[in-house]
Order: C-alpha cells, then sequence, then structure tokens
C-alpha cells in the first residue's frame, strides 16, 4: 500500500498514533486558569511553498475527497448529531489532508474574520501531532460550504499553520489558525465565502451550535452535522457542550450568539474531543484565550 492510500482511522489516545480524524484525549492547565497575554514565540509557524501548495490542489482531487469518506466508517451517527437544514454554510468547510502516517484524511475547519481576509481555524491536532514537534502533517486544502462531492465555493490550499507551542511540544491547548491562499480565480477566501466572528477570553456560557463533517455512517464526511447545547466549564481550560459528534467533525466550529435564518454566529472554540474512544455524549473544545489569540493574530498577517 503506497504512503498516500486510504488508511483505516485510528482512534487513539494521546501518547499513540493520532490520526487527522481522531478527536484527541489532551490534557490541559486547571479549568478557569487565568493565562497571561502570549507572546509570538508561544506559536510555531508551518509554511509551504508554492510548488507544495499546487501539489496539494493537485492531489486532492474530487474523486479522491469522495474516496477517502469511503475508506472510513465510524459507526452510526449519534442521536445529537443532526444534518444542518438551515442556510448554507458557506464558511465552514473540510480540511483534506495527508497525516503523520501518510494516509489520506479531513477535519473540519471555518473561515473567520481577518485582516488578509484568508483565515481559517480548526483544531491542533488537524494540523500536527500533539506533544511531537516535527509531526506536521502536508497536502493541506481547504474546501468551504462542501456537501455530497460537491465544491461550490472551490478549494484554497493552505499556506501556513500556526499552533501553539503547547501543543506541539505537550498536548495541550488544541487549537489552530491557518493562512490559506486565493483560489483558482485569485479570490480572497472571505471574499468568496465570508467569515464568522470570533471571540477570544468570552466567559463559558450560553447557547452553543457545534458544526462538522463526521466520518460516521450514513454521511461518512459527505454532510454537514451539527449538535446544540448549552456550552459549560470543564476541567483543563475547556468546555464541553452535549454532543455525539464523531472523528472527521474535530476542528470544527463552536458557534454562539447564532442566527439559523443567516448562519451567523461567533465562534468561541473548535471541536477537540469526545467522552469516548469514538463518540460520546459530549464534545470539548479549548476556552479560546491569548495563546489562540496569538495564533490568530498570526494568521491575519501571515
Amino acid at each position: 500500500m503506497s504512503a498516500r492510500s486510504a488508511l483505516p482511522v485510528r482512534l487513539t489516545a494521546l501518547g499513540a498514533a493520532v490520526s487527522g480524524l481522531a478527536l484527541s484525549l489532551v490534557a490541559a492547565p486547571g479549568a478557569g486558569a487565568v493565562v497571561p497575554k502570549a507572546p509570538s514565540a508561544a506559536v510555531l509557524k508551518v509554511g509551504y511553498t508554492a510548488e507544495e501548495r499546487r501539489a496539494a490542489l493537485a492531489y486532492w482531487t474530487p474523486a479522491r475527497m469522495k474516496a477517502v469518506g469511503k475508506s472510513v466508517d465510524l459507526g452510526p451517527t449519534g442521536p445529537k448529531s443532526r444534518p444542518w437544514r438551515g442556510a448554507a454554510m458557506k464558511a465552514v468547510g473540510r480540511l483534506f489532508f495527508v497525516n503523520g502516517d501518510g494516509a489520506d484524511t479531513w477535519c473540519t475547519a471555518t473561515s473567520v474574520n481577518g485582516a488578509n481576509r484568508s483565515v481559517v481555524m480548526a483544531a491542533g491536532h488537524c494540523v500536527r501531532r500533539p506533544a511531537s514537534p516535527v509531526n506536521t502533517y502536508v497536502d493541506m486544502v481547504f474546501v468551504p460550504g462542501y456537501s455530497k462531492g460537491k465544491r461550490p465555493y472551490g478549494a484554497f490550499p493552505v499556506r501556513a499553520t500556526f499552533t501553539p507551542r503547547t501543543w506541539a511540544e505537550e498536548g495541550v491547548n488544541d487549537v489552530a489558525a491557518l493562512a490559506v491562499d486565493t483560489d483558482a480565480k485569485g479570490r480572497a477566501l472571505a471574499d468568496v465565502v465570508g467569515g464568522q466572528r470570533i471571540a477570544f477570553h468570552r466567559r463559558v456560557g450560553g447557547n452553543t451550535v457545534a458544526f462538522g463533517y463526521p466520518a460516521t455512517r450514513p454521511q461518512r464526511g459527505e454532510e454537514l452535522l451539527h449538535c446544540t447545547g448549552t456550552a459549560k466549564p470543564a476541567p483543563g481550560n475547556e468546555q464541553a457542550v452535549p454532543c455525539d459528534l464523531g472523528g472527521g467533525a474535530s476542528g470544527g466550529p463552536w458557534l454562539t450568539d447564532f442566527n439559523r435564518a443567516t448562519g451567523k454566529g461567533v465562534l468561541i472554540s473548535v471541536n477537540s474531543h469526545g467522552d469516548g474512544p469514538e463518540t460520546g455524549t459530549h464534545m470539548y473544545g479549548p476556552v479560546l484565550g491569548a495563546t489562540a489569540e496569538a495564533a490568530y493574530q498570526q494568521a491575519q498577517h501571515g
């Protein structure tokens, strides 16, 4: 089997091989801890050359995107996960990449407002393996609005990723900001699909909608699903919502102040891990603090 073949996903705990679909099991400082303003040194950047970005676009054909979903089956979709039937979620899409095992895989990611109109937010484990500084992923392409094989707004290769140093070295703070290229017509991402607002240092609580493209059946990554519930504080400087989205939903946005008629809200976290080996009753995501903000700031000027 070639290095780029679609391999079965393995949902594993921290310290073992973690696929891009994995909802990682990570530890973090105590809940509610006050974190000082993060310097830029707290963020690690990985850049991709123009040649690498062209190769990523050529690699991720529509057929390959369909095939990777067919290669993974995480069991039936949970009762809390519902297909989204509201306004078009143009800014939310699938992030395709080749992981540290050489396997084709995907996460969920979101276009957010930024100075360069090219910022995408996802989970840290969607761009690099935790606690393994040199283990970064390649051939990364963001496809906003992906639905059942259709790419209505094109594909955007990733030119750089920005993750907390703590994620790369310790497996703590599972969040990432990405800067993407323009599309084939030279248009910036947010000029094509818009961007969700993003908030840092926000108090946990309130009605929250979590989105993702899980590898559960029958959708197998081909359709956007969502859960709705009240976010509550969780240990490890995380927050939790009632949700059973499976692997592949990793990195998907948590939107509060959400308007179902417009599909707009405020991104306050991303899907990190569930409370079960594949799915569970709750989804956990990081509280976006100073380090996440520093990663975002670098991405919006990167």
